[in-house]
């Protein structure tokens, strides 16, 4: 699934360093209880939270307890109530698979009426991830510059894309060696329950976020007993895991993406980029083949697509993205959109970490087809009814086609033994799309299902919207939910994320107050 990420990642994910070391990571490799030593956080928003860091060693392979181990680096932000109106731990995942969650043990200051502080708030990166050890990391180069158009028009970008995704797996399959056997999502779920143990409770919360929202169905069918409070943002169809879903997505973010050049549409007297959502859509796609005839330096059509791909996941950033695409069109000034692409496309040493982590996992939950030919008779169907995003998440997950590790076989989710738990989608979510909540609803019996009515937005929630935040506010503190009803629809219905609505010109201060409030 195309960069699986939760709004937290997207927006503001802040970074926490630790001020422990791997020989303080616990005593379970020497074989006692699993135990996590803490100590102060040494810098980012945690360390102004006061919160603690940690590390807990797990086995690298759970059929080998014994065996090799590997460590996972944590969070800690306290409960600051009395110890007999605490609830427990509640972990958090942002999504990826592959996002980074440390830093999200401050997550609990944004759940409103003070009901995240009945919580110990947990942030962890999962194996594989940030700072847990070891690190993936293949070619932090991969996701830059100078990349052929996505979509396959001649034999020769047909080729390239093959010699790109063939050789990024290869390097996975040096760089990751006895990890890449061992990414699952099965065995982070095992990890989260070791966590568990390692905090000496009996049970525990959890927050999923996107691909988190997969994390927690599957803890939930495994272990149901230990959930207390469960909240599942953007919610994946656990029947389309992962090529089904990856085509699912294009067909979603297509629809995602015409709202949003309606949207400029609506505002052609800032943007001057057509009257209609027809108008803009045509322009966008003119640009792409005028790109991949001459690049306006480094940006290219695959850049442009990588730009657009942000308003198809949030509504955030979807004044600075028409800005950007307005001043290329009209003064062909690509400095706008260079910038957008390099704040969301990092190439610093380990920059693909979260990439080399996506594919790891989603390669190996299930099985890919082998053979290109479907590949491409079902890319090139997806593609001539949703051709925005269709062959760039091809090119994505393509490296499964050569992934080293095997894959292995689907969960089947059932949630007939779980408490109740939240879910939380907007109808036109393309990352997650709403299908899939309806899914889990059905396989959840005592959950209850919000939407956010006719919104775009994913993953989106504690991000100011008082009806959806409220609710969690609620269930997080005595387990109040909505009634759920008996019709195969949502419980609960919401206004969706607002979009924004831009001004002609603005000044610092207007820029800085249509910012979206700051995210862990």
């Amino acid at each position: 699934m195309r960069r699986f990420w939760a709004a937290a990642t997207a927006v503001a994910l802040c970074t926490a360093g630790v001020a422990v070391t791997g020989a303080q990571a616990g005593t379970a490799a020497r074989g006692g209880p699993p135990s996590i030593t803490w100590a102060a956080c040494s810098e980012g928003s945690l360390k102004a939270q006061g919160a603690e860091c940690g590390y807990l060693a797990v086995p690298l392979d759970y059929a080998k307890p014994d065996g090799a181990k590997i460590e996972i680096a944590l969070s800690r932000i306290k409960s600051t109530v009395p110890a007999d109106k605490r609830q427990g731990p509640i972990l958090i995942n942002p999504g990826g698979p592959g996002g980074a969650g440390r830093g999200m043990a401050v997550l609990g200051q944004h759940v409103p009426k003070q009901a995240g502080a009945a919580y110990d708030w947990i942030g962890f990166d999962p194996r594989g991830v940030g700072a847990s050890k070891p690190k993936l990391t293949c070619d932090s180069k991969y996701t830059g510059y100078n990349r052929p158009p996505y979509v396959p028009s001649t034999p020769e970008i047909d080729k390239a894309w093959h010699a790109r995704t063939t050789a990024y797996a290869a390097a996975c399959a040096k760089a990751g060696g006895a990890l890449l056997d061992h990414m699952r999502t099965d065995d982070t779920v095992r990890d989260i329950d070791r966590i568990r143990e390692a905090l000496g409770v009996e049970k525990i919360s959890f927050y999923g976020f996107s691909y988190g929202s997969y994390l927690g169905q599957i803890y939930a069918t495994r272990n149901p007993e230990r959930v207390h409070r469960m909240v599942l943002d953007g919610v994946v169809d656990p029947t389309r895991v992962w090529y089904q879903s990856n085509l699912d997505q294009d067909i979603a973010f297509d629809k995602a993406i015409k709202v949003y050049f309606a949207w400029i549409a609506k505002y052609d007297s800032v943007y001057h980029l057509g009257r209609t959502a027809a108008e803009v859509e045509r322009l966008y796609y003119r640009q792409l083949d005028e790109l991949a005839e001459k690049p306006a330096g480094q940006i290219g059509p695959a850049e442009l697509t990588d730009v657009f791909l942000q308003p198809g996941y949030y509504v955030f950033g979807w004044e600075e993205t028409a800005r950007a695409f307005s001043a290329w069109v009209k003064d062909k000034d690509p400095a706008p959109l260079k910038r957008i692409f390099d704040e969301n496309h990092e190439q610093t040493e380990g920059a693909d970490n979260g990439y080399a982590v996506y594919l790891a996992v989603q390669c190996t939950d299930a099985p890919w087809p082998v053979n290109w030919k479907k590949w491409a008779r079902d890319n090139w169907r997806v593609h001539r009814k949703a051709p925005f995003e269709t062959w760039g998440n091809a090119w994505y997950n393509a490296p499964c086609r050569h992934w080293a590790a095997d894959p292995g076989t689907p969960i089947e989710v059932d949630g007939s033994k779980a408490p109740p738990i939240l879910l939380i989608n907007e109808t036109l979510d393309a990352a997650t799309p709403y299908s899939g909540a309806l899914e889990t609803r059905r396989r959840f019996p005592r959950s209850v299902l919000l939407e956010g009515v006719g919104g775009t937005t994913h993953a989106g929630s504690l991000f100011g919207n008082a009806c959806v935040d409220n609710t969690i506010a609620d269930y997080l503190a005595d387990g109040t939910l909505p009634g759920r009803v008996k019709a195969d629809r949502s419980d609960k219905q919401c206004e969706p994320i607002a979009k924004p609505t831009p001004l002609a010109k603005h000044s610092l201060g207007e820029r800085l107050r249509l910012v979206p409030p700051l995210r862990p």
